[in-house]
């Protein structure tokens, strides 16, 4: 009995701490994210969204502005993730790391594959689309509206040991130990 209490109670605090440590572009004093294209928790317009897999879309990533980067930040890196794609592991759309600490957001289209628009020394790497660049939503049709994660991480490191054919799980790992702080937009889509 008294293992079960304490179990119970073990969960719930690691949940709170979770819930603690996830920053989010609302959060006022630590890193935030913002996009002119991606509102928080709403529809991504039909420009984001993929051309091909039968969807009709622009294929332009947004424009990402972040702030508030913590101290000791050396480089950062962006991820844009599904993890309602129907593969057991999610998809991910969009991959760049190695952007140097002193840049403050990316410009809408720096996702395209011959991108001239990133920071200099950026690096786009391969996404489950199998090539570097953005790759937008496009979940299967008649499929539940799919939750698009559009991430900024702060990292401690001036540079992942990677280039463009890494498979974005490798940078994953990478980011997982090397992140200070991140944050979160959220965007939908369904068709």
């Amino acid at each position: 009995m008294r293992t079960a209490k304490f179990l119970k109670r073990s969960l719930a605090a690691i949940g709170v701490v979770a819930m603690l440590s996830f920053s989010t572009g609302a959060m006022a004093d630590g890193l935030t994210l913002s996009s002119p294209q991606i509102a928080e928790s709403s529809f991504i317009g039909n420009e984001q969204v993929f051309a091909g897999f039968g969807c009709e879309g622009g294929n332009v990533s947004p424009e990402l502005n972040w702030s508030n980067l913590p101290a000791g930040t050396k480089s950062i890196a962006v991820t844009a993730y599904d993890p309602d794609a129907p593969t057991g592991s999610g998809w991910r759309h969009w991959v760049v790391a190695n952007i140097p600490a002193s840049a403050n957001g990316l410009a809408k289209g720096a996702g395209a594959g011959d991108s001239t628009t990133l920071p200099a020394g950026s690096l786009q790497v391969r996404t489950d689309f199998g090539a570097p660049g953005y790759g937008g939503p496009c979940p299967p049709q008649g499929d539940h509206a799919h939750r698009y994660f559009f991430t900024v991480h702060a990292l401690s490191v001036e540079k992942l040991d990677i280039n463009a054919q890494v498979s974005p799980a490798l940078v994953g790992f990478f980011l997982h130990f090397n992140t200070i702080e991140k944050a979160t937009i959220m965007g939908l889509y369904g068709r």
